[in-house]
């Protein structure tokens, strides 16, 4: 149970992080909206970034819960909104 309550937190801090990337990263050119695209990447970010986090810090005890679990969610949620507000939409 407690791994499915991490995944969980994983979903919502990602997409709180990938919406407050949209505050934090400006663009020039920016269309209105992309909201719901930028939680939907910052949640799929956070999950990945908490699999390998876990994996790589946590490997024989995993537990979705741990520091570096949560850590890497985080940070690797934090980059792949960076990366779709300043790569991939400058050639969209």
């Amino acid at each position: 149970m407690e791994d499915w309550i991490g995944i969980g937190l994983w979903l919502v801090m990602g997409a709180v992080i990938g919406l407050l990337m949209k505050v934090l990263v400006k663009r020039p050119e920016e269309t209105p909206g992309h909201a719901a695209v930028l939680a939907a990447i910052g949640a799929f970010g956070a999950v990945v970034g908490g699999m390998l986090g876990v994996g790589i810090f946590h490997f024989f005890e995993p537990l979705a819960l741990s520091v570096g679990g949560m850590a890497s969610a985080a940070v690797f949620a934090a980059f792949m909104s960076w990366v779709y507000r300043w790569g991939i939409r400058g050639f969209v």
